[in-house]
């Protein structure tokens, strides 16, 4: 080429149904402006080949289990999430396994920490994946994702307290350990003792792993109808039994409630007493001491406990959801043994997800015209269930004249007609996943839909091929190119189904002689591993 020559642009960027292009400029690093160029091309990759016709999706593994079974970030965990298995590889496998331990050193809860991006962290082990888990001696272990290591342990109190649960305040910034609720036996009620405290919640800056403050709800300044209490997105939330919560600013309580600032590690002089921060047998400090009502900026209103969810000003009150917006009342006119739910969409879209038996409404927030100040609630999309034009007359006539009469109208979420189960969104694909179930006898059948999530279209739907009993507890996870579905059965028996992603022609009848050759069983632990 003269130095004069013209350079053409490569266009290959804008041409989005050419993926050997792609390929090609991403091996060439014609997206390498910045960080998360690449891995958005990639997952565009993804997404398109996912919804191809001939993409398939095949199931690859199947495991039961006598404890629960939970999933995170490509990790599948068992006994208590004491057995990670990996479901990335082409076939999952066994990442780690802890010894057995007895039952006071049980894993009681845990969450996946993930190293945030652009920060300069302490440790070399804190940029790697790791899991906080809290154990039922009231330990709290960061282990390493990938071996189980123990990466770093605090001691979070004595035997006056049982921490339980582990929940984010903020996603992978601000973590919350709370107790089961504080309770006196029966020796101690008959002897007249009085019992005012009723949680405790410890909170944690993670990553670098970093102690702010402990407090504890007492009735004596919160009221005796407490019946929970949460920490999310700063914001302290007490519910009570009447139906009432109760919103107080997390940050405003630390400021005028603070007694003394701790750092892990550090010497302590509290109660008469002398020890290490989170080390045994001194745990952490109460240092959060509530002494009387919170700041008057708190908010309160009356809801449904059932529907209620921590980060929406919504209510719902079956049969009406109010929304404090023009056509803010949303009725669903289902007549359903389950309750139509509804929540803000999670992709921050600031959209509004409204799921009955047969009809998910995706409604939005629009600014009415002339009048800025004013928002208006309308239908985004709906997508609506794959049912027969059944007519559900109440008085029938049969072949000899006589009319017969029905005691009873067909449900909404009649197990014999398709209805929807699980909603959930993938947000590095950006599809809407909706699980519908028709039960015909004694086995139920189920898939799993993928909608593009900007306007509703079905782009793909997969089969699942075990049996589905509405009746039994299921979750499912759509993650990338990999579906599972963790299922409980009667008598704590619990099992999981993997299904990979599959871009081949591979004639059916082929692939099930292939299966055939290929099944390998086996018994490890209590826990039964089938491989496909």
């Amino acid at each position: 080429m003269g130095p004069g020559a013209a350079v053409t642009p490569w266009r290959g960027a804008r041409d989005p149904h050419n993926v050997c292009r792609l390929l090609g400029g991403r091996a060439r690093g014609f997206y390498a402006q910045d960080a998360g160029v690449v891995l958005r091309k990639n997952l565009g990759i993804l997404r398109r080949l996912l919804c191809q016709e001939s993409t398939k999706f095949r199931k690859v593994w199947t495991s039961h289990s006598t404890s629960p079974i939970t999933y995170e970030s490509g990790r599948i965990y068992f006994d208590n999430y004491r057995c990670c298995v990996s479901s990335i590889a082409g076939e999952p496998r066994i990442l780690y396994q802890m010894p057995p331990c007895s039952k006071s050193e049980k894993i009681e809860d845990a969450l996946l920490l993930e190293c945030p991006l652009g920060e300069t962290l302490p440790s070399l082990s804190d940029y790697k994946t790791s899991l906080a888990v809290l154990t039922a001696q009231n330990w709290l272990l960061r282990l390493s994702a990938n071996t189980g290591e123990i990466l770093e342990k605090i001691y979070l109190a004595g035997s006056y307290c049982k921490f339980r649960y582990l929940n984010w305040d903020s996603p992978q910034e601000i973590m919350v350990v709370k107790s089961v609720q504080q309770k006196l036996s029966a020796a101690a009620r008959q002897a007249g003792i009085q019992q005012s405290v009723l949680f405790f919640l410890a909170v944690f800056r993670v990553l670098p792993l970093s102690f702010i403050g402990m407090l504890e709800i007492n009735k004596k300044i919160f009221g005796n109808s407490v019946m929970d209490v949460a920490i999310s997105n700063g914001i302290l939330i007490v519910m009570y039994s009447v139906g009432l919560v109760k919103l107080y600013s997390f940050q405003a309580i630390s400021e005028q409630f603070m007694e003394q600032h701790f750092d892990l590690g550090s010497e302590f002089s509290w109660n008469n007493r002398v020890g290490i921060v989170g080390k045994y047998p001194f745990g952490l400090p109460c240092n959060i001491k509530i002494t009387e009502q919170p700041h008057p900026g708190q908010k309160q209103c009356k809801v449904s406990h059932t529907a209620m969810s921590m980060h929406l000003n919504l209510v719902l009150e079956r049969p009406l959801l109010q929304i404090r917006a023009k056509n803010g009342i949303q009725d669903m006119k289902c007549c359903s043994l389950e309750p139509d739910w509804i929540y803000f969409h999670p992709d921050t879209s600031g959209r509004i997800i409204h799921v009955g038996p047969n009809l998910i409404k995706v409604l939005k927030m629009k600014e009415i015209e002339n009048n800025t100040n004013q928002q208006e609630i309308v239908e985004d999309f709906i997508i609506v269930a794959n049912r027969e034009n059944i007519v559900n007359n109440s008085v029938t006539v049969t072949a000899s004249g006589r009319v017969v009469k029905k005691r009873f109208n067909l449900l909404d979420d009649d197990p014999e007609q398709e209805t929807f189960k699980i909603v959930n969104h993938e947000d590095e694909l950006d599809l809407l996943s909706v699980v519908a179930v028709t039960q015909i006898g004694p086995d139920g059948r189920a898939h799993l839909d993928l909608h593009c999530n900007e306007h509703g279209i079905l782009l793909k739907t997969v089969p699942f091929l075990e049996s589905w009993d509405v009746t039994y507890s299921h979750q499912v996870y759509f993650d990338r190119d990999v579906v599972l579905h963790i299922e409980q059965k009667p008598n704590r028996i619990f099992s999981c189904y993997v299904y990979q992603m599959v871009c081949d022609s591979e004639n059916e009848d082929d692939h099930t002689s292939y299966k055939k050759k290929k099944r390998l069983c086996c018994k490890k632990g209590g826990r039964i591993f089938e491989y496909f």
